[in-house]
């Protein structure tokens, strides 16, 4: 009980608390926790960041490190893989909240964890997240080689199964998200047209559990990524104009929508859609706003250039009132 109640009131403490002790934890791996089942607890950490929990997720980090870990030393590739799992999902959450040196650390982790346990999704996975580090660091060459040679690997295997179909689709949306940034139009473009092809054979709603829960509207809200990046708004809010919240199974995604239909909206110069927007993505997830600094930026400025447009004022209350 004690413990429950000292996590708990760690988790409250916030990200930036949260931290140190995740920093500990990467620098001097600690003693097992025993906190019980670490599948159970993994997919448990997985559901924290489906819903945007990114203090609660940073809390629960060390004692998946460690125990993840311990798991490992077992030499069997499914144990190696599920650490490798562990650094992935870190690395994910890390690079919400704007700690790309960190991330970049446990993206590497999990890179070679992945390597060690032979897993081709797991290595997708790692390589993904250390793309995404590559890019936020301005590497955008280096995270395009990287993510062109997984999506290779992962054609060249055949995709024999829907768990590598999805990672296939999943890695074609980050390589056109990539390229977008880069500023490298056709390509983006193309990418994203074959990630809507790759994705026909996908449900529209994932399964539970798969590691890439990536669909056809998912394709879609890429596109929406895609050309915000290119610099093109019109065409993003074009492109994300008939996607629902209710198409996306987790809150992430639900406010991810929000989210970058409000990045579109405020390149179009509309900030009335744009504090509606991130109203709708703060109410799937108030962290996917709180906690992302590039959006958190976007109602700071809304707050400051148009104090009196409709929905700024609540948005920004409760996004200051939160952190």
């Amino acid at each position: 009980m004690r413990r429950r109640t000292l996590l708990t009131a760690t988790a409250a403490a916030g990200p930036a608390a949260l931290l140190i002790g995740l920093d500990d934890a990467l620098a001097d791996t600690p003693a097992p926790s025993g906190a019980g089942p670490l599948d159970s607890r993994l997919a448990g950490a997985r559901a924290l960041y489906d819903r945007g929990a990114h203090a609660r997720l940073l809390a629960a980090l060390p004692g998946l490190i460690a125990d993840a870990h311990h798991g490992a030393v077992s030499h069997r590739s499914f144990d190696q893989a599920r650490l490798s799992a562990v650094y992935s999902l870190a690395s994910a959450v890390l690079i919400k909240l704007g700690s790309y040196d960190r991330a970049r650390l446990t993206a590497d982790r999990a890179r070679t964890w992945a390597e060690i346990s032979g897993s081709p999704l797991a290595a997708a996975a790692a390589a993904r997240e250390l793309a995404i580090v590559l890019r936020h660091q301005d590497q955008h060459d280096a995270a395009q080689r990287l993510m062109s040679s997984v999506t290779d690997d992962l054609e060249t295997s055949g995709l024999r199964t829907d768990a590598t179909a999805a990672a296939y689709a999943q890695m074609l949306c980050t390589l056109a998200y990539t390229a977008a940034r880069a500023g490298q139009r056709s390509e983006a473009l193309a990418m994203t047209e074959e990630a809507r092809r790759a994705a026909r054979r996908l449900p529209q709603v994932a399964p539970p559990g798969r590691l890439f829960a990536i669909s056809p509207a998912a394709v879609d809200l890429y596109a929406v990524g895609v050309h915000w990046a290119l610099g093109d708004a019109g065409a993003a809010l074009d492109a994300g104009k008939n996607l629902r919240p209710e198409q996306f199974p987790t809150a992430e995604r639900k406010a991810r929508l929000g989210t970058d239909m409000a990045r579109a909206w405020w390149a179009w110069q509309r900030p009335e859609q744009t504090a509606r927007a991130l109203l709708d993505a703060y109410r799937a997830s108030p962290g996917e706003v709180r906690d992302r600094p590039a959006i958190r930026h976007i109602v700071t400025e809304l707050a400051e250039r148009h104090p009196r447009t409709s929905g700024v004022r609540e948005l920004h209350a409760a996004v200051t009132r939160a952190i």
